[in-house]
């Protein structure tokens, strides 16, 4: 007979003190440090632990003895439930205060290095609708709110079209309205949830049993205008697929890219399956400047075009290139960056380990006219190597724009070896970002950071760092 596990104690009337770095709020109760998500700085609370350890634990804020002035009132109807926007109880000047402070504590406690000069983050200008990419999933059940479920009411409708509620791969919130793109957007999906629902063959998917017909909606809006639809079905009938799209093109004369795939593996990723036009474009436009970017469906294209841009801006300024050196533009992706600072170097080196990515680099330096550029596609710490960099030409100037992991061991010893003057080093996570700063102090040190919020309402914060050489006694 196992023996029933003794609850956490609920711990009472408990302020708010901080934000921590993965967006969670932070309670200091005696030498103990709580995690409480949706709560803000500020708040008196009571909180059920769900989870302890020696120094910390987690738990969630079930009754509030005092609301925060710092609090702002959520727009969103699925504030709390939904995975996406969790700091919409915060003013968005709060938001940005602790993102900025999230990078500059992250690189002086991990990068152990001083920062020179610390530029205020540049904050978005919109705040909502800002995404140009959004992807839901079908799914045959629904996550109930927990006020649903106090109900007490049996549900008859279980289908769901929406995101996923987080740590649960089977479970989907449907979703009426989101903030996050363009209200298009909401129309397309619910256009296409309603006809589903409203006609006989489209059983949404059953993620643990892998059976149903509609699986998931990409939408992709650009800066120019276009409009991209992509939707996912386990498997094919062309008679309900058509009859779905054709209602589509009906119903939202905008879209000016509709495409469909079928995927009958396990999970949606869609990057190794062939996606088929059904009329109008295989791509979208996204300007820059006086630059043209194609866009497909399975292309990398950052999802805040507007902030994109401001981002690129400062790696350009911070390159301060003059038109005589060679650059490596590392993880390039699609060659936005690349093809972004061309123009004001003699050479730009792209490299990328997905040769999709660089496919659509090639193209989009062909688009603009652009040939200075040269793109390379493989696993970088093999790629980038001391012979590569022999063939290639010794850069002057390394960009590097890696995912969240930051760069492998590989990869930092031959920038070391390649010894370029200066170095933008774009990141996603402060955290490896300092890491891999940490690694290069010995021959580097950080000039000034320029933060970048990307994602108004969450946690996630870009940065930008320019490592310069150091001199000799430096």
């Amino acid at each position: 007979m196992t023996r029933k596990k003794k609850p956490f104690p609920i711990l009472e009337e408990v302020e708010i003190t901080d934000v921590a770095a993965e967006g969670k709020a932070i309670a200091k109760v005696n030498e103990m440090v709580a995690f409480v998500p949706w709560a803000a700085p500020g708040d008196v609370v009571d909180i059920r632990l769900t989870r302890k350890r020696s120094h910390y634990a987690e738990g969630n804020a079930i009754a509030f003895h005092k609301y925060s002035e710092k609090r702002a009132v959520p727009f969103c109807e699925h504030f709390g439930v939904c995975g996406g926007c969790k700091w919409q109880h915060l003013p968005y000047e709060e938001q940005l205060r602790y993102k900025q402070k999230q990078v500059t504590d992250t690189l002086t406690r991990i990068g152990k290095a001083p920062i020179g000069e610390v530029l205020p983050i540049l904050g978005s200008e919109r705040t909502t609708h800002y995404r140009n990419k959004l992807e839901f999933t079908f799914s045959n059940k629904r996550w109930l709110t927990e006020r649903e479920v106090a109900s007490g009411i049996e549900y008859m409708e279980m289908n769901a079209l929406g995101f996923h509620i987080p740590g649960m791969f089977d479970k989907v919130l449907d979703i009426r309205r989101c903030w996050l793109q363009d209200d298009v957007s909401n129309r397309i999906r619910l256009c296409v949830k309603n006809f589903c629902l409203t006609h006989e063959g489209y059983p949404f998917f059953d993620l643990k049993n892998q059976e149903g017909f509609v699986r998931t909606l990409m939408i992709r809006t650009a800066s120019t205008g276009e409009l991209m639809v992509v939707l996912a079905f386990f498997r094919e009938d062309q008679v309900l697929r058509e009859a779905l799209l054709e209602h589509l093109l009906e119903q939202i004369p905008e879209i000016t890219s509709l495409m469909y795939v079928i995927n009958g593996k396990r999970n949606d990723t869609l990057t190794d399956l062939d996606i088929e036009l059904y009329c109008g474009k295989d791509h979208l436009i996204e300007r820059m400047e006086d630059l043209q970017f194609k866009v497909g469906p399975k292309s990398f294209y950052q999802t805040n075009s507007e902030q994109a841009y401001r981002l690129y801006d400062v790696v350009r300024k911070f390159a301060g290139l003059t038109g005589t050196e060679t650059v490596y533009d590392l993880y390039t992706g699609t060659g936005t960056i690349a093809n972004f600072i061309a123009r004001k170097a003699r050479k730009v080196i792209g490299v990328e380990y997905v040769p999709e990515a660089i496919e659509d680099a090639k193209v989009n330096a062909q688009l603009n006219g652009i040939d200075n550029v040269a793109f390379f596609a493989g696993d970088m710490k093999d790629l980038l190597t001391t012979a590569f960099i022999e063939e290639h030409g010794r850069p002057d100037v390394i960009i590097t724009d890696p995912p969240r992991m930051g760069m492998h061991n590989d990869v930092i010893d031959t920038i070391l070896k390649a010894s370029p003057e200066k170095m933008v080093y774009v990141s996603c996570n402060p955290a490896t970002q300092a890491r891999d700063i940490e690694r290069m102090s010995v021959h580097y040190e950080v000039v000034k950071i320029q933060p970048v919020d990307m994602f108004p309402h969450t946690h996630h914060v870009e940065n930008v760092a320019l490592l310069r050489k150091k001199t000799e006694g430096s």
